[in-house]
C-alpha cells in the first residue's frame, strides 16, 4: 500500500442546456443523482448526450413519489454487445424525500417545470445532473432578452472604439 494520494478530479461537463436559459426563467437550481446502467455511463464518457428536449416528470406509486427524467438521449455504447440500453428511456432521479416534496409543492401550486441544465461527472466520477425549476417565457420576454443582448454588444463595440 502506497502513501500516494490521488488528486481529486475536477467536474467534467458532459452536456449543457443553453436553450433552457432562453426558453425558461430559472428560479432555482438543485443537484440530483441519476440512475444509469453501466453501458450508459461508458457511453457518456465517450459519446456524451443530448438534453435539449428533456424534462423531469413526477410519478406516484406505492405511496411514494419519484422524479423521472424523460427524453434524455444517451447513445448506445458500441462495446456493450449484450447489455445495451435504450437511448431515450426514462431515468430515475435520485433525490431526498424532502427535496421531492418541496419540488412537488412548487410544481403543483405555481405551475413550474423542472428542466435539466447540466450533466457532469463530479470529483468522485459519479454522474450528476443540475436541474432548474423554471417558468416558461413568452415571445415578448424572449424578444426583450434578444434586444438587451444586442444593446450590450453594440455598447461594448462603441466603448472599444
Amino acid at each position: 500500500m502506497s502513501n500516494i494520494k490521488k488528486e481529486p478530479l475536477e467536474q467534467i461537463i458532459i452536456a449543457k442546456n443553453k436553450k433552457a436559459y432562453f426558453d425558461y426563467e430559472i428560479l432555482e437550481e438543485f443537484e440530483a443523482g441519476i440512475m444509469l446502467a453501466g453501458s450508459e455511463v461508458k457511453s457518456l464518457r465517450v459519446n456524451g448526450c443530448t438534453i435539449v428536449d428533456s424534462h423531469a416528470d413526477l410519478r406516484s406509486g406505492a405511496g411514494t413519489e419519484e422524479l423521472f427524467l424523460t427524453n434524455l438521449q444517451i447513445p448506445e455504447y458500441k462495446g456493450a454487445k449484450n447489455f445495451t440500453h435504450k437511448p431515450r428511456r426514462e431515468r430515475k432521479l435520485l433525490l431526498h424525500k424532502r427535496e421531492i416534496r418541496k419540488l412537488i409543492g412548487k410544481i403543483k401550486l405555481k405551475g413550474l417545470t423542472i428542466i435539466p441544465l447540466l450533466i457532469y461527472f463530479n470529483h468522485k466520477g459519479l454522474v450528476k445532473i443540475t436541474l432548474g425549476l423554471g417558468r416558461g417565457k413568452n415571445k415578448a420576454d424572449k424578444r426583450e432578452v434578444i434586444k438587451e443582448r444586442e444593446w450590450k454588444r453594440d455598447k461594448a463595440r462603441e466603448m472599444k472604439k
